[in-house]
Order: structure tokens, then C-alpha cells, then sequence
């Protein structure tokens, strides 16, 4: 008998309503670059414990790696049930998994990878980035193999087994008049699709492209916004307006426009959790409900968000399988009490080549990457970031130069009713412990930025 059948058979033996047992054993191959060099390698295997019960709807957890007294841990949290405010809307934890085993989400090369196998990789990043305009490379590889466990009192059995694989370059230099830097990353779920040379050579492009920034005015461009931001800007500022919590909260800048336009026709922005290689991918969410794949924006409306169970429950809705327990550096965790969250947030490639949307630029920047990017006012979708990588100066159809960091301050309700073109470049991004997402390059008209 498991820890977890133990653990549930005793829950139940002290009268427990409902209890749900995470186990989460993970190995994590970290490699860390420094000065240009690998500086460290770590391999660590960890194995912990979520636990949440749920008394007269009275709802307490804890998380252990102490698995030979579990279940004196449910004694504890059990005994500060008393103490706790009902949830009279809870209406009870899942039943059954229908787990579907999805194409590139586990890879066994991954899971058996050796530490010297790691450093070749890493090595490789660090080779492909070399160049006598770089002065230094630093970044990190991470390698992830996991196994989840998810069991609850009402017979929900899932164990799920996933591989990921993560890594980021920045080279620097001082040549020029100012220094400055590059970034190329990468992510995946599978070694073969993983290109540990274009991650480099991504890096070594943008830094060397940025040499001798000048100065950018402030006033109004349009800005091209290259994957790495736009997925900045997914993570931190679009996602939680199509949080269900969020919403009806009235926390969302789209709070009143449900079922309305909010952007321009060609935007779909979508939550797939079914996508090959996407970081987010599973067939069932963290508390054992089916993903599903959902249309946030279809054709410029505003058609859906997503929740937890706990989150529609209390609205006297369904959960959308949008449960997550996030893990460090990706995964997932035995994190007992769960978020809402998007698997993979997915903008549909546009018919435009970014040479194209460069050509159609008159005033105009190219933003490879964002700094600093948080709401400002949520409620009115207004935020701010910082562009301060891979920046250039665009003039009646044609790169000038590079330039300099700028502040952004602007109004996501704006900017999604003034996006002009849309990339055919869809890649795969993850901000660091963030959200994954897929999406090409958007330009956005009608900018006000702020020299630095």
C-alpha cells in the first residue's frame, strides 16, 4: 500500500469528510553559467507531500516532505478545523481522472539524462554564443523529470509522468558606447526539439545587433513587440484579466465586457493545454478535472475564462480544469492549495513576416525584450515595463540603429484595440516562474514611450 492509501485510509478512519493527498517526486538537473564558463552543476531529488481536507466544508492543508508521519500531519491539520470559517458554496472533490497520455510531454532521454550529458548541453549554449564582440555569457539549463500522484477520498487516482526542459542565455558587451545584451531562450518537453545552438546564436544576434544604442525620443511609435515580450506581457499583464476570480471580482479590465469586442478581429488568444513541446501541457489539471482547450478571445471578443475548483464553486460555476500547482524552475509541486491558472496562453500566428511588418513601420520600434512589467491599475488595464534588450530605431521601412532603454507606460485595453499586424513566427516562451506561452511577434500602433 502507497503513503497516499495509507494516508486517505486514515483520514477517513478519524472521520475526515474529504482529503486529498499530492506527491510530487521530481529529479532537477541544474546547470549555471558564469563568466562566460559553467560555474555549477546540481542534481536534486525531492519528494513532498501536499495534503488538503476538507471537514463540514471547513477547508485546511499542509505540505511535508516527512512521509513516515503523514498521517500525524493530518491529525494536526485536522485538529484546526474547528477554528475555521465554513465554505458553505464547496460542492466536493472530483470523482475520477480520465488521464490521456499527450504526444511531447515525456521524454525518456530526459528523465536519464546524466549530469556530464547536461554540460555538453549547456556547453554547447555557451560555444554558439561565443564572439569577439561578447564579453560575457551567463544563463542556465534546467532539466526536470517529475512524477505526479494525485489520489483523493472519493476514489481519484492519477499519476502522471512529465519531462521538461528550460534554458536561457544572455551575453553582454562592452564594445560600443554603452554596454549591452542579448538574450536567447529556449523550452521544451523533449531533448530532440530542444536547440541548445539557436539559443546561443539568438543571444549572440541580439547583443551584437544592439552595439552603439542611441538615444530614442519620446513621443509615439509603433512598437513591434517580438515573442520574448509578448510574453512578458501575457504573463504579467493580460492573463489575470481572464481569470474567472479576477472577473467576477470585478478586478478585470474587462470585467463589463463579456461577450463583447475587446481587440481587433484577427486576435484569438486561447489557453491549449494539448500543444507538443508547450511547458503547461496535460490532459488533466491539478485537482484531477480534464483540460480543455478555451477560446479566452475569439475574433476580437472577449468568449471565456478559466478557474479552479475552489473559484467556481464559490460563483456557482464549473471548473474549466484550469487547476494548477506551480513548481520551481518549471514542473509541478506538492503545493496543497491550488491556483488558477492558463496552461499554454496561444496567439495564432498572423499571415505577416516580421521583415514585413519592419517595412511597413514609417516611426517605429523593434522591442525584443521587457523589463519590470506589472499592472499599474488592473481594474483600468493600465501597465508598465521596460524595454531594454534588443531594442531598434525603425525609419520609413528601414532598421536605423539600435536604441537605448525606454520606459512604456500604457493601457492594455488600448493596446489590444491597436494591434496592426500579427507575426507568422509562433515560438514557444516561459518567462522566469511564470506562465508558458506560444506566440508570434504583434505590432501595436499609437505607443507612448519615455527615454530613459
Amino acid at each position: 500500500m502507497s503513503i497516499a492509501e495509507k494516508a486517505l485510509n486514515h483520514s477517513k478512519k478519524i472521520g475526515i469528510d474529504e482529503c486529498e493527498i499530492v506527491v510530487v517526486k521530481k529529479k532537477i538537473t541544474t546547470v549555471r553559467i558564469t563568466d562566460s564558463e559553467i560555474a555549477e552543476i546540481k542534481q536534486n531529488f525531492d519528494e513532498s507531500y501536499g495534503i488538503r481536507i476538507i471537514h463540514q466544508k471547513k477547508i485546511a492543508s499542509s505540505q511535508t516532505t516527512d512521509k513516515e508521519n503523514i498521517n500525524k500531519n493530518i491529525e494536526n491539520i485536522f485538529e484546526t478545523i474547528s477554528n475555521l470559517k465554513p465554505r458553505e458554496f464547496w460542492n466536493g472533490l472530483p470523482y475520477k481522472a480520465s488521464l490521456k497520455k499527450l504526444e511531447g510531454t515525456f521524454d525518456e532521454k530526459l528523465e536519464e539524462i546524466s549530469g556530464s550529458n547536461a554540460m555538453d548541453i549547456a556547453q554547447n549554449m555557451i560555444n554558439s554564443t561565443i564572439n569577439d564582440k561578447v564579453n560575457t555569457i551567463t544563463g542556465s539549463l534546467n532539466i526536470v523529470s517529475e512524477n505526479f500522484e494525485l489520489s483523493n477520498t472519493n476514489g481519484l487516482e492519477l499519476v502522471d509522468k512529465s519531462t521538461y526542459i528550460t534554458g536561457i542565455i544572455n551575453a553582454e558587451s562592452e564594445f560600443g558606447n554603452l554596454p549591452v545584451s542579448g538574450i536567447g531562450h529556449a523550452s521544451g518537453r523533449t531533448l530532440v526539439n530542444f536547440s541548445a545552438e539557436q539559443l546561443g546564436k539568438d543571444a549572440k544576434h541580439m547583443c551584437i545587433k544592439a552595439i552603439n544604442p542611441q538615444k530614442i525620443d519620446s513621443g509615439m511609435y509603433s512598437i513591434i513587440f517580438e515573442p520574448y515580450s509578448v510574453g512578458e506581457l501575457l504573463a504579467f499583464v493580460i492573463a489575470a484579466n481572464f481569470n474567472f476570480k479576477t472577473f467576477s471580482e470585478k478586478k478585470s479590465c474587462f470585467s463589463n465586457n463579456f461577450e463583447e469586442k475587446i481587440a481587433i478581429d484577427e486576435l484569438d488568444l486561447i489557453d491549449d493545454p494539448f500543444i507538443p513541446e508547450g511547458i503547461g501541457s496535460k490532459s488533466v489539471d491539478d485537482e484531477g478535472v480534464s483540460t480543455q482547450k478555451i477560446n479566452l478571445i475569439e475574433n476580437g471578443i472577449f468568449k471565456n475564462t478559466f478557474s479552479n475548483l475552489y473559484d467556481s464553486y464559490k460563483e456557482g460555476g464549473k471548473s474549466t480544469g484550469n487547476s494548477s500547482r506551480v513548481g520551481s524552475p518549471t514542473g509541478r509541486s506538492s503545493e496543497p492549495i491550488p491556483i488558477s491558472a492558463p496552461h499554454n496562453l496561444k496567439i495564432n500566428s498572423g499571415n505577416s513576416s516580421q521583415e514585413d511588418m519592419i517595412k511597413d513601420t514609417k516611426h517605429g520600434l523593434v522591442v525584443g525584450r521587457l523589463w519590470y512589467t506589472y499592472a499599474v491599475n488592473p481594474i483600468k488595464g493600465d501597465f508598465s515595463c521596460t524595454a531594454r534588450s534588443g531594442i531598434h530605431i525603425i525609419e520609413n521601412g528601414e532598421i536605423k540603429s539600435s536604441g537605448k532603454s525606454v520606459r512604456i507606460i500604457h493601457n492594455l485595453t488600448n493596446m489590444l484595440k491597436n494591434i496592426s499586424e500579427i507575426g507568422n513566427n509562433q515560438r514557444n516562451v516561459i518567462q522566469w516562474a511564470s506562465l508558458p506561452s506560444i506566440t508570434p511577434s504583434i505590432k501595436v500602433e499609437n505607443i507612448t514611450v519615455n527615454s530613459i
